[in-house]
């Protein structure tokens, strides 16, 4: 009985297109890629930093004692 009563859904609207992108000059792609590179290389700076990964730190460990004082 329910869908006897229930109110119909109106029709959707027609899809508008989309813009045409902006024209952009050669200097600005240009300065655009410059920027990019130097932010890739800024992330990758920092990221080499770091010494640990996600399970902790990756390299082995030195397990060794001194057996005699001053060794």
């Amino acid at each position: 009985m329910g869908s006897l009563f229930s109110p119909k859904m109106p029709a959707l609207p027609p899809v508008q297109p989309l813009p045409e992108p902006p024209s952009v000059s050669d200097e600005e792609k240009a300065r655009i890629a410059s920027e990019q590179a130097a932010m890739e290389r800024k992330r990758k700076g920092r990221k080499s930093t770091i010494l640990t990964g996600p399970l902790g730190v990756e390299e082995e460990a030195t397990i060794e004692k001194k057996t005699l004082l001053g060794e």
